[in-house]
């Protein structure tokens, strides 16, 4: 779930993976096996995504319904 969430709130933000990647100072193939839920982020990592796309860790993770 995170993943598929994740891909979803960064297009309607307007980002694309690889902006994302420059952001987090994270390889391409790092970010994108985020999305496809192939590795997790780090807690860090995680606030560092929340904070770019201005949502809660709670929302990213599913956790708001």
């Amino acid at each position: 779930m995170f993943g598929k969430r994740l891909n979803e709130i960064r297009k309607a933000k307007g980002f694309t993976a690889q902006q994302m990647a420059d952001r987090l100072n994270v390889s391409i193939r790092t970010y994108r096996n985020y999305e496809s839920e192939t590795t997790s982020p780090s807690l860090e990592t995680l606030v560092k995504i929340a904070d770019i796309l201005g949502v809660t860790t709670d929302c990213l993770l599913c956790r708001d319904e």
